[in-house]
């Protein structure tokens, strides 16, 4: 009895190490990047929608797709240097994004610090990053309602500076609105390197990435 429990114990090893040489991390490893916005031609653009185009870049640079649809969001699907990679982008509206993100971290029996999400602050000037690895909603929607779900606020973010709103006080309408022409040509500089930074924490982790791209 004891050999045979010898046996299956040397197979397991055997398989976990065959997945640490083929993959580079232990099985079921994942990092969780999720870009927060609205779903729906009308949204596209704008300053709330931020998030979807980073990880849009970032799965491009990745040669993966948004091509299917699950945990309530559009998902795509990748690897980079043995590392499995889960971009999504909510199909909840901002709002809700909670209940996509929560599920996919549950599914995936996720780790809180593989988990980053990508969001729009019009609290920093326009093209500025900052980067934490957990930290409160700050007054953001989506990220109140991840906390909500998640029950904690131990989680990466990656906010993306898309402008004070120095106009009437609409905070919704400005979120809602486009970039100027001279806004898009900051923030066609600035979403490139928020993509870097991404790839930066998928990596070398959050510290890294904040040591890079912060300030």
């Amino acid at each position: 009895m004891a050999h045979g429990a010898d046996r299956g114990h040397n197979c397991l090893s055997r398989i976990q190490q065959w997945w640490h040489d083929t993959f580079g991390g232990k099985a079921g490893s994942v990092k969780i990047i999720v870009g927060l916005g609205n779903p729906g031609h009308k949204y596209k653009g704008t300053r709330h929608n931020v998030g979807f185009r980073v990880v849009e870049l970032v799965a491009e640079r990745l040669g993966a797709s948004f091509s299917r649809e699950k945990y309530h969001g559009l998902i795509a699907e990748a690897q980079r240097a043995g590392e499995n990679v889960l971009l999504i982008k909510p199909q909840t509206f901002m709002n809700n994004s909670g209940v996509c993100v929560s599920q996919a971290v549950r599914y995936k029996n996720a780790e809180r610090q593989d988990v980053l999400v990508v969001v729009d602050d019009v609290n920093l000037a326009l093209g500025k990053l900052r980067i934490r690895g957990s930290g409160s909603a700050g007054g953001h929607n989506g990220l109140k309602s991840i906390i909500a779900h998640l029950g904690t606020e131990e989680f990466a973010r990656l906010r993306v500076g898309v402008g004070l709103n120095r106009g009437s006080g609409d905070l919704s309408g400005h979120v809602l609105g486009s970039f100027t022409p001279d806004e898009k040509i900051e923030m066609d500089v600035v979403v490139p390197r928020a993509a870097d930074a991404i790839l930066a924490f998928i990596d070398g982790g959050i510290e890294d990435a904040m040591s890079r791209f912060n300030g």
